[in-house]
């Protein structure tokens, strides 16, 4: 069972019930407590067990120290996770329940053993050597598979609290024949099945030549073995020390001690609190109080105004509900279109505007106007549907021709006339368009999380909305139509839909016409494409004149080889200075597996004999000079660039970068950025950086932290060079890099052990990461992400933070809360940004 929650939670509380650590403890400083102390640690010195070294060997003095501190060093080596709690008996019971399920007659098989106790998957040989070694130890023979009895003793000896008896577990593993010698052979395997158990492909291929690093290490004589005291030593320090993790948190309670008087009460901290959240929202807040009172507003004076109609006479209340509600909406259906201009929105971001309005939330306030629109339009055919047409046709008929007469020339419709005239034709067609546009822009369908039966397979996904937003284009016909022949008004300036629409639907076909003209302007030449292994394509283009931008931006990239009508979003991925354009590009969908596979064709495996490792690639030869002509490249069409809330990194003292997976795209402009200013001066990139890159060097921030959490190993191929050139020119630390690998298990898990040993003997040796093959090491498991915000703010106090994070939802909330919490509780001020496209 794998634990990726950085090291904390039910594993944390596993290794303090089952390590006994000498403390150190504040006394007083007089002779007789020093004698005291001298005389305890005495005891506590002869009373200690022996180590498995010295069982073996008989050796004492140096080594009995050696093992006591390689213990220390792996104190948390386990080989299950969440199976100590303080809830032995519940952890077995799930045991005892898998045992039930895969057994045949009694006897569980050592297939199964893994999946019984938590090992599946990937880990599936790891566990077999596991319940080799467990049967080695209790002399057991277990062809035939084992019995809930013996299971139980396995499950004994894997969770024995006897940090040693681990390690001989471990060892075993490794000693297949039992001699108490590890050859070079026998670490191969384990690092095999360490790495298979991990994911890591790439170093299991190369497993031989890091198990002849680790002989080279603690075999210096050369006699083609390594005993056990030399595995334990070897093993010291693979994981953090948890009398750091006391002192820490020593700290934080007396962090909390010291909390000043306004956040001591849960009264006074709710102000705090809400203070907080006013200021970091200020923005939004206005904004959207703006908008509802603007909207209330609208429909309050249109209310009053019908109140004063004679049709008040006939239909009531419901009237002035009905066209309050459409006043709403002939304004909303307006400023939907605003926050999706981007070519507005981006020149309009480097004004004052973008002080008071929050436009890296453009598409969040695109979403709040559609669910306005919903709203006003359910309000709007509700009152018509079920109060008005029956109220005109139960109207008396007297009443009806002296009020309403002229305006139906004095024929009393029936509630079919009224849904068959242009008013009820166009409005129902209004929602079905629009009924449909707004269901396949929900979160589920857009990304395809629901699944649809066979007939309706095409209408989850990103194109089904693209296309069906294009619809919208038609209701907006039907709305000027629907509101030119209205029963109630006859004068054409009375009629103000077209009144309410035109400026916003000007601007809005205005940017999409000149794309259409400006078209064979887009074009950029393919100066290099390579295909990583994780699907990611990465684009090599050439710039097209007077295309300047800011590190954070975004373009949009069409193939018309695959489609004539869709854009698709992607960071540019390299900096303002450089005299190219790049865009890394992952394998998602539709359109970007076609892409990448057209590119696939016009590729060539590269040489990879020249490089470190096995990680495979193909590119397409270097082109300065693009020739339309070329044949089997697909023809690349660009447009933006335009704005991202990461564009403004330079605003803050400090950076916080976070990117999930390809997530890290929009901060390798920005790190390119950094990197540029730190390289040696070049005449000529100031030149192709324009402004921006002028503007760069007079300001920028202090130091940037970049968390890069991944699954794939692989994915480390496309952003190698980033992370080589961070350490060669960030001489001063500006950049600070942290990989995290979460197909790792975390540090202290048997099955991550001997890749925490070789990382570490190959850093040291040739300063190269055996996991990313760069010079930047790799975590393993998840980052915590407290202990993150933590240190900055201990770190940097009184600095103003920005935290910019690109990558899935689910973590957005928590880093929300991470900076509101922090920025309450210290000096320190977070800002929180999520990329948008």
């Amino acid at each position: 069972m794998k634990n990726n929650n950085g090291g904390e939670g039910e594993s944390g509380k596993w290794i303090l019930e089952r390590i006994e650590i000498d403390r150190m403890v504040d006394v007083p400083i007089d002779p007789s407590s020093q004698e005291t102390l001298s005389k305890s640690s005495s005891e506590v010195s002869m009373n200690k067990s022996n180590s498995i070294a010295r069982k073996r060997h008989g050796i004492k003095g140096k080594i009995a120290r050696t093992t006591s501190g390689a213990a220390k060093g792996i104190k948390s080596l386990r080989f299950l996770d969440r199976t100590v709690t303080g809830k032995e008996n519940d952890a077995w019971k799930s045991i005892e329940k898998r045992f039930n399920q895969y057994a045949v007659e009694g006897k569980l098989s050592r297939d199964k053993f893994g999946v019984c106790i938590g090992m599946g998957g990937e880990s599936k040989e790891f566990a077999g050597e596991l319940y080799d070694a467990l049967a080695r130890r209790r002399v057991l023979c277990v062809e035939n598979g084992i019995n809930q009895e013996e299971l139980r003793k396995f499950w004994e000896d894997m969770t024995n609290k006897n940090i040693e008896s681990r390690l001989e577990i471990f060892f075993d593993m490794c000693d297949k024949n039992g001699d108490g010698k590890l050859t070079e052979e026998e670490v191969k395997e384990v690092i095999i099945l360490s790495a298979s158990a991990n994911k890591l492909g790439n170093l299991k291929k190369q497993a031989a030549s890091y198990a002849s690093l680790i002989m080279e290490e603690m075999d210096p004589d050369h006699l083609g073995y390594i005993e056990m005291w030399q595995l334990e030593t070897l093993l010291r320090g693979m994981v953090s020390s948890e009398e750091t993790t006391e002192l820490s948190k020593k700290n934080q309670t007396l962090t909390r001690a010291m909390i000043p008087r306004r956040y001591r009460t849960p009264f006074s901290k709710f102000l705090s609190t809400a203070e907080e959240v006013i200021y970091e929202n200020w923005k939004r807040i206005w904004m959207i109080i703006l908008f509802i009172t603007i909207n209330l507003g609208l429909f309050a004076w249109k209310y009053d105004q019908y109140q004063k109609e004679g049709a008040y006479h006939v239909m009531g209340s419901c009237l002035c509900f009905a066209k309050g509600a459409a006043e709403t909406l002939k304004f909303n259906m307006a400023l939907i279109l605003i926050p999706v201009c981007r070519r507005t929105l981006t020149k309009l971001r480097s004004t004052f505007l973008s002080r008071v309005i929050p436009f890296d939330d453009n598409i969040n306030f695109h979403k709040c106007i559609a669910l306005a629109i919903a709203i006003g339009t359910l309000i709007h055919v509700l009152m018509h549907l079920t109060c008005d047409f029956p109220r005109i046709v139960s109207c008396p008929k007297e009443k009806f021709m002296s009020i309403l007469g002229s305006r139906f020339d004095f024929k009393q419709p029936t509630y079919f006339d009224l849904l068959r005239s242009i008013p009820g034709v166009t409005g129902i067609l209004m929602i079905i368009l629009m009924a449909f546009s707004f269901t396949l822009a929900m979160h589920s369908f857009r990304k395809s999380v629901i699944k649809l039966p066979w007939p309706f397979l095409h209408l989850a996904g990103f194109n089904s909305f693209w296309y069906a937003h294009h619809l919208l284009a038609l209701v907006y016909v039907l709305l000027v139509v629907h509101g030119y022949f209205l029963f109630l008004t006859k004068d054409w300036h009375k009629k103000t839909t077209w009144m309410y629409i035109m400026v916003p639907v000007l601007f809005y076909v205005t940017e999409r016409a000149s794309t259409l003209i400006n078209e064979r302007n887009h074009r950029v030449g393919v100066i290099k494409a390579i295909i990583y292994t994780g699907n990611v394509l990465a684009l090599y283009m050439s710039k097209p004149p007077g295309f300047k931008y800011r590190s954070g931006m975004y373009l949009f990239v069409k193939c018309p080889d695959i489609s004539s009508f869709e854009w698709h979003p992607f960071s540019i991925t390299s900096a303002p200075g450089d005299d190219y354009l790049s865009v890394h590009i992952r394998t998602l969908g539709d359109w970007t597996e076609e892409l990448k596979n057209r590119f696939e064709k016009a590729c060539e495996p590269q040489n990879t004999q020249a490089r470190r490792g096995n990680l495979v690639r193909m590119e397409t030869k270097a082109n300065s000079n693009y020739d339309s002509s070329q044949a089997g490249y697909p023809r690349i069409l660009i447009k933006g660039p335009y704005g991202a809330p990461a564009q403004n990194f330079k605003k803050y003292d400090i950076l916080l970068l976070i990117g999930l997976g390809i997530g890290a795209t929009p901060f390798i402009s920005i790190i390119k950025d950094l990197l540029n200013n730190l390289k040696p001066n070049d005449p000529e990139a100031d030149l192709t950086g324009g402004q921006y890159s002028s503007e760069t060097n007079r300001k920028g921030p202090k130091q940037a932290y970049f968390y890069w959490v991944t699954r794939e190993q692989g994915s480390f191929e496309w952003f190698k060079g980033v992370m080589d050139d961070i350490a060669e020119y960030d001489h001063d630390h500006i950049i600070e890099m942290h990989n995290y690998l979460t197909s790792v298990y975390e540090e202290g898990d048997a099955r991550s052990a001997l890749i925490a040993m070789v990382q570490k003997l190959q850093h040291a040796k040739n300063g190269v990461d055996c996991v990313s093959e760069s010079r930047i090491r790799t975590h393993f498991s998840r980052p915590n992400w407290r202990k993150v915000f933590s240190d900055l703010a201990s770190k940097h106090e009184a600095s103003r933070i920005g935290v910019f994070y690109c990558g899935s939802p689910a973590l957005t909330k928590t880093l929300q809360k991470l900076c509101q919490e922090f920025s309450l509780d210290s000096q320190t001020r977070f800002q929180f940004h999520k990329e948008n496209f």
